[in-house]
Parts: C-alpha cells; structure tokens; sequence
C-alpha cells in the first residue's frame, strides 16, 4: 500500500509487529479500514510496517484478538518534532529572543550618507536631517515619509536646489543637488599691464586699457605693455587694463648629461610581510626572516579598522619587498646631448605656461668631460610676458599763485 496524503503532517508510527498469527493481523487491519503500509517480514512471526499516528491507539482490540505484540521503533513527523521543540523551552526561548532582537536591529538606522554636495558642509546636511528625525539608532518606523522629509530638508538648506531622501534596511541615503550660483564680479583696482621680463614684443591685444607699445617692440621688464590710464591731462581715468601680450625671451640653460646611464630594473622575486598595527605599533605576524637580496625596494600597503565614519587606531599593514637590479646603458656623445637637449626643452616649456613654444635654441658651448656632455644652450621661447601691476597715481600740489619759482641750491 502507498503512504497516505501528507502522512508527514499527520504524523505516523513505524512499528514491528511479534508472534500471534500476522496474517490474522493484516486481514484485520485491511477489515477495519486502518492504513498501513511499508509492510516487511522480518522472521516468520514477526513484520514491520507504518500506521498514522491517529491509526495507531485503534490497533489494540486487533493485537487482543491475534494475540500480537506492538513494539515501536520510529516516531516520523511534525507532532513528535512540534513536541520534542516544546520540550525545549529554553531553547524555544532563546531562538524567539534572537528573532525579537534581530528584528529591532534591522528596524534601526545605522548609517546615513550624504552625497552630490560640494559647498554645502556634510555636517550642515547631517544637522537638517536630524531636525526630521533622521539620525544614528533612530526606529525606521518612527521616520516620516521619504518625500515629506526631503521637502522639509529642501526649505532648511538654502542652497540646495534638490534633496532625495530613500533608506534600504538599516542605511538611510540623502542625495543633494546644489543650487547653481552665477559667479560673483570681482572688483579689479586700476592697474597697467607691465613686461615680467626682457622681450622683443610678437603680439599684444588690449581688452580694457591702451597699448602703449607694437609689435617687434624690445622692452625691458617692468615697462609698461598696456596702460590703465585712459583719460586726458584735465580729464584723468583709470581702469583696469586687460590683455593679452606675448614676446621672444632668452632662457639660458647649462646642461650635463651622463655617457652612461643606470636604470632600475625588477627581476620578479619578491618577498611578503604582514604587520598587526596598533597606534604606532606594529607587529608583524608573516615573512619572518632576513631579506635575501642585495638591492631591493619596499612597497608598503597601510590599512585601517573603520565604523562609519570614525577611524580606529587598529589596523594591518602589507609590506612587499621587491628585488631590484641596476643596468648600465652607455650612450654616444650625440645620443647624451639629445637627451639632456629633451629634458632642457621640457623644463623650460613647463616654466612658461602652456602657450610657451621655443622659437630657437642655439648651443653656446659644448665638451665632453668626467663621462658627461657639458653644454650651454640659448633658447629663444615665444611665451606670455603679461603681469599686471598696481596702478598708483601720484597727484602734485599746485604752487600758490603770488609765490615765485627759486631755484635749490645743491
């Protein structure tokens, strides 16, 4: 016979049935309408098989009449494990406190994170968030809705134009989207355009203020490229000069540059460390032992313990420690001077602002001395030479008009 429906949930015995007439057994079992199943000799007198726990207390008169004996062997199903639980209070306790506890933890908010804000302090964000409510082990179900606390924050932050506010579990999110604020006008004093070097003037344009001198021009540093006086003699005026001034300048280099050269090579072999820190101690807990290379360099990889926001004073520490091995390179006399020619023209662009480009270059001295080439160089750089200065104008006194001019003695 095949196991009645959901005889798991019912709960039924496994049993083994001893002396008295078996067949006797089953004919009244079968007569009775009990439901067993899973039937097997064991001996000659003796059989196993499976009843429903209900089916079970309805065998004694047929065991009587046989003559049988019931022994069982197995209790299958959720009434005996419901039972064995319940036998367990504390256990059933303990597991329900857990549950309970689970549940508040994951009802509270644990951590909150500001983002999209730059001007605005992430400390001023944090402040209106918690005016609504929204702070560290704060219920989840005392928080209003999620657009009704965006709204309110919106009206505290002044200059935010836009506040989102969404929480997943135990972290809340509160995105902010600053207010976009047109640049503020800068109050300029009069000032002049001055040469911040020696130049032979290849380009001046004047936006605010007068050129006072043209194209091809040699000036001196400090002389003045654009004025901010703009007025007459009776009718003075000043503004501030704006423009654009470009010249030729001389740059004068004295390279070295090495016959020989030495790079740093790795060679693959590499050694690990691991450090325990705490504050300024550390431990080291891994690869332990001398360093077994001659030449080597150290990496070192530095790790800390956090909580949200708060950095503690543990953490660990990967150090790795890499052969490393120098090769020679030797170099013709041309390739040493084209070398240190390259890095000559790389500085001296990189010192004179991005539009700077070299108009010439020519090489006053050169020798070879000690294993190095030795040269002087002039460049000649198209770059800005504008800097603004300060524009200060001086008023004389009138002489009164019955005084006459006497001359000073020296």
């Amino acid at each position: 016979m095949k196991a009645p429906t959901l005889a798991n949930a019912r709960g039924y015995v496994r049993v083994r049935i001893r002396g008295g007439n078996a067949e006797s057994f089953i004919n009244a079992v079968v007569s009775k309408q009990i439901q067993v199943w899973d039937v097997q000799r064991t001996s000659f007198q003796d059989f196993q098989c499976s009843v429903l726990l209900s089916d079970y207390f309805n065998l004694r008169p047929i065991l009587k009449q046989t003559g049988c004996r019931v022994h069982v062997e197995q209790r299958i199903g959720w009434p005996f494990a419901l039972r064995r639980v319940l036998r367990r209070k504390f256990f059933l306790i303990g597991f329900a406190m857990f549950m309970l506890g689970l549940y508040m933890l994951s009802s509270l908010v644990w951590s909150i994170d500001v983002k999209g804000n730059d001007r605005i302090p992430t400390e001023q964000v944090l402040a209106a968030a918690k005016e609504q409510g929204i702070y560290p082990f704060q219920w989840t179900f005392r928080l209003r809705d999620p657009d009704l606390i965006a709204k309110a924050m919106h009206t505290q932050l002044k200059e935010a134009s836009w506040v989102g506010v969404n929480w997943e579990g135990t972290r809340v999110s509160i995105q902010v989207i600053e207010a976009t604020k047109p640049d503020s006008l800068k109050l300029v004093n009069p000032r002049h355009i001055v040469a911040s070097e020696d130049a032979i003037v290849t380009d001046i344009i004047a936006e605010n203020g007068r050129a006072v001198v043209a194209r091809n021009a040699r000036v001196k540093k400090g002389a003045v490229l654009i004025s901010g006086a703009v007025g007459t003699e009776t009718e003075p005026k000043d503004v501030a000069a704006k423009g654009e001034a470009r010249g030729l300048v001389w740059h004068q280099y004295e390279i070295s540059s090495p016959l020989v050269m030495k790079h740093k090579v790795y060679t693959g072999e590499e050694k690990e460390r691991k450090y325990i820190v705490t504050g300024n101690r550390r431990l080291m807990v891994s690869g332990f032992g001398d360093i077994p290379y001659a030449h080597y360099e150290q990496l070192q990889e530095d790790n800390t313990l956090k909580w949200r926001q708060l950095s503690l004073p543990i953490g660990w520490t990967n150090e790795k420690i890499k052969e490393v091995q120098f090769a020679s390179e030797e170099r013709t006399e041309t390739q040493a001077a084209e070398a240190g020619l390259k890095q000559a023209r790389a500085d001296v662009l990189g010192k004179n602002g991005p539009k700077a480009r070299i108009h010439s270059e020519k090489i006053l001295h050169q020798k070879t001395d000690n294993g190095k080439v030795v040269m002087k160089v002039l460049f000649e750089v198209e770059q800005s030479i504008a800097e603004e200065l300060p524009l200060v104008r001086q008023f004389e006194q009138k002489s009164q008009p019955e005084s006459e001019p006497h001359e000073q003695g020296h």
